[in-house]
């Protein structure tokens, strides 16, 4: 049995947050918290919402004992691209992509 958390439409590059989430894949869930709130990107800071999330959706909705959680899955999924015009010289556009995330993340129990 498995618990998810998600968080979609996060306004950070899916780039960047699968570096984050590579460093938690595997990890019980009390050292992968451990190393997002000491890293410092923008990105580990809603990673770590939603991990504390999927501790609290899989003590609460599942009655798993959160000693024993792990994070098993972990996944930045590219969202809609908000498209911007940036003004260049001599009339010209040159578009600028905004990307957003959806991140998922799933908790389970040591065998």
């Amino acid at each position: 049995m498995e618990a998810k958390a998600y968080l979609r439409y996060l306004r950070i590059s899916p780039r960047k947050v699968q570096v984050i989430l590579d460093l938690i894949r595997g990890k019980d869930v009390n050292t992968a918290s451990a190393i997002l709130r000491n890293t410092p990107k923008a990105a580990a800071e809603p990673v770590l919402k939603v991990l504390n999330s999927a501790v609290a959706n899989a003590q609460n909705n599942h009655a798993m004992d959160a000693d024993n959680l792990y994070v098993s899955q972990a996944l930045a999924d590219p969202g809609p691209i908000l498209k911007r015009i940036q003004p260049r010289a001599q009339g010209r556009a040159y578009r600028i992509n905004k990307r957003t995330t959806h991140i998922t993340i799933a908790v389970s129990e040591k065998a």
